[in-house]
């Protein structure tokens, strides 16, 4: 491999009793892919097509490609190869589909995508129907998970939709299925397959292709409920956040970004003809500000919200004396807690690992059971705080103007608003973000190492 190539693999999807070309990795339907009948039938309510089939055995695929191969220490991008059975090749092979999926996907890893497409041996099996509560009058789709903003979002939402609003399940929780006051249980989809590794292991975390299953299942759900909207639930700062101010030297972030959402429209227009359109309702606003309106509902359950969990740590890296925590440093941890905070709200210290950021020290601020500390630990929590910091400091920065404008107008174009309208409102959420970053930090104290963290930088 030359200094101008990307580390790449070639994979081949193939059906149970079959084999991958030499060269390639196998990955085995029903051994790597597996779909659940019963959840698989849910998604299916309205009739069989095997077209949304192949889109869900995509979407499995790209997830085990992402994490099968680890992105290299300097570069970002990797080049895939990917082969799927399909039930109708040319449909997948139409210039339109092709083009509008390898976009969405290049655009989401930042990786290198070829896909093609053979014919499957064997048809897939349809599911047996079951029976699902579906009111005719669904009028939009809303992914619905363990975060912060799913469930703060899912509960406003639900304000304004109520029982016309269909729950995605992105997790592997069944028990989280709501109800509404009689009882009955809503309009909810679970995630209706697992994909696992067998040789080599898995060993990728970056998750991009989280974005692309999130859009697929929510897309999927929205097509058969005969719906155009699917709500987005992530608030302002973590869906523009990454893209604005990556973290290190990753790529741009755009898991809950506009601009990959209007692709996702324009694959889907191209593949199913269906006008989906994803909507994000707090979008220009903070997950403080989301959090808060949350409380403020009069059915909201104080001990809702601190259930949720934001960090993305495995167990075995967040267990104090065997029980599950969070860790507390990470990025989307340290958003969660300037969330809280923002909404004027508490958590238990044992919440997270790391259980003190007033600490002086990272070390002095970590849980005295906790025997885990790792170097990589550490690299995340500086990463996550400085991409907080620095976000708040966006607009201060003169080497930021071209940036903002340009992100002005990406967004005016996914948004299909003006450049006139978007800056404002682009203005206001990072005010927001820096006021409410500035009270926390005040909070924590001159002598947090969080607090020293971010002056060392800004002094830097």
């Amino acid at each position: 491999m030359t200094d101008d190539e990307l580390p790449g693999v070639q994979v081949d999807v193939h059906e149970a009793g079959r084999r991958a070309r030499a060269g390639r990795i196998s990955c085995e339907i029903e051994t790597n892919l597996i779909f659940k009948t019963h959840d698989l039938a849910a998604y299916f309510f309205a009739k069989w097509e095997p077209v949304v089939c192949d889109l869900m055995l995509l979407a499995a695929a790209v997830e085990f490609c992402d994490r099968i191969l680890r992105r290299p220490t300097v570069r970002w991008g990797r080049a895939f190869e990917l082969r799927l059975p399909v039930h109708d090749p040319q449909v997948w092979q139409q210039k339109s589909v092709s083009d509008t999926l390898h976009e969405a996907l290049e655009l989401l890893t930042g990786d290198q995508w070829k896909i093609t497409f053979t014919k499957r041996k064997k048809p897939t099996a349809e599911p047996v129907q079951r029976l699902f509560h579906l009111d005719t009058g669904a009028e939009a789709v809303l992914s619905f998970s363990d975060g912060l903003d799913s469930r703060a979002v899912g509960a406003l939402m639900a304000e304004e939709y109520g029982g016309r609003l269909v729950r995605v399940r992105l997790g592997s929780k069944k028990k989280d299925q709501p109800k509404d006051s009689s009882g009955r249980k809503q309009p909810f989809m679970a995630l209706p397959y697992q994909v696992k590794s067998v040789e080599p292991r898995f060993v990728e975390s970056s998750a991009r292709s989280r974005g692309f299953k999130f859009a697929v299942l929510s897309g999927s759900a929205a097509y058969f409920a005969k719906v155009r909207k699917v709500i987005v639930p992530e608030s302002g700062q973590g869906a523009l956040g990454p893209t604005l101010v990556p973290v290190g030297q990753a790529y741009e972030d755009y898991r809950n970004h506009p601009r990959f959402m209007k692709h996702m429209t324009a694959f889907f227009e191209a593949l199913l003809g269906a006008d989906i359109e994803f909507v994000f309702p707090r979008l220009w606003f903070t997950k403080g500000e989301t959090l808060k309106a949350y409380m403020a509902l009069s059915n909201s359950k104080d001990d809702e919200w601190w259930k949720t969990r934001s960090c993305w740590q495995d167990n075995r890296h967040v267990s104090v004396d065997n029980h599950r925590r969070q860790c507390g440093v990470c990025g989307a941890c340290m958003l969660r807690r300037l969330s809280v905070h923002a909404a004027g709200l508490t958590e238990p210290a044992e919440t997270y690992v790391w259980e003190n950021l007033s600490a002086p020290t990272f070390d002095a601020g970590v849980a005295v059971a906790y025997n885990k500390k790792t170097r990589a630990q550490k690299q995340y929590a500086v990463a996550g705080t400085l991409h907080l910091d620095h976000l708040a400091h966006l607009k201060q920065s003169r080497a930021a103007e071209r940036p903002l404008s340009l992100a002005v107008f990406q967004l005016a174009r996914s948004l299909d608003e003006s450049e006139a309208a978007i800056a404002p409102k682009l203005e206001r959420l990072l005010s927001q973000h820096k006021e409410e970053w500035k009270h926390y930090m005040n909070s924590l104290g001159p002598q947090s190492f969080v607090a020293q963290w971010a002056d060392n930088d800004q002094s830097a």
